[in-house]
């Protein structure tokens, strides 16, 4: 399969390919699937980081459709990983439903990148939903001691049970409902009391592109956060 106009953008930008095989998968929850990947060679060649993505190219009615996905327990010795699909309607999803043992699948690596914060700051403060869950328990494993507050927006009652690799002993977890912009109004009324020195403190944000984007307003212009110590991406966009 080509990849289209995307393709030819990303190796204009040194983007580089890779082809994957599925091992094996598992459903865990009904709207939560985790997919386990040979990795054709990446790993050796690109390294990991926390956080670390890749675009996966998928057939969209004969089209090219790349999505980006974080890699679960990425294994440089044994050359595997898994990624976890927040499922719904679309052509990404569809694949992951369908994927056996055997299935290949093509990727492009070009615009992963993650600096663990320096100096670290004494609470890391997390805002995401489930389709950056990967990304959070990456984030969290940096330094799993750190004190966290993490906010986590759910839309389903079975986002309770997604595996959120939490300490008790230094992990606080927030459930919000996706509804009228509560994650919004709970990260403004509870977040700056938490944050101390704004010049040590760290926010990582990963939630739709627009409430991602409010937030990280609200961050650097009302509460005054040095761009360096706010880490944000859109990661999809609401219908």
């Amino acid at each position: 399969m080509g990849h289209g106009w995307e393709g030819v953008v990303l190796k204009l930008f040194r983007g580089k390919d890779f082809k994957f095989t599925v091992t094996g998968a598992e459903q865990v929850t009904e709207r939560y699937r985790r997919v386990h990947f040979t990795d054709g060679g990446l790993l050796e060649a690109i390294g990991i980081h926390p956080t670390m993505w890749v675009r996966f190219w998928f057939d969209n009615a004969g089209k090219p459709h790349q999505r980006a996905y974080t890699l679960v327990d990425p294994d440089v010795a044994a050359g595997t990983f898994s990624v976890e699909f927040a499922l719904h309607d679309g052509c990404a999803s569809d694949w992951s439903r369908r994927a056996e043992p055997g299935d290949v699948i093509e990727a492009t690596v070009q615009g992963t990148g993650f600096d663990v914060p320096d100096p670290l700051p004494v609470r890391m403060l997390v805002i995401g939903d489930p389709a950056s869950l990967p990304a959070i328990n990456s984030l969290l494993g940096v330094a799993p001691e750190l004190s966290a507050t993490i906010w986590f927006e759910t839309s389903h009652e079975s986002d309770h049970d997604l595996p959120l690799r939490l300490n008790p002993e230094h992990h606080d977890l927030r459930t919000v409902p996706r509804k009228d912009d509560q994650l919004i109004a709970d990260v403004k009324a509870n977040l700056p009391r938490l944050i101390g020195d704004p010049g040590g403190a760290f926010v990582w944000i990963a939630c739709d592109t627009q409430t991602t984007r409010t937030l990280t307003s609200y961050l650097l212009k009302e509460l005054n956060l040095p761009k360096e110590r706010v880490k944000a991406l859109g990661y999809w966009r609401a219908a």
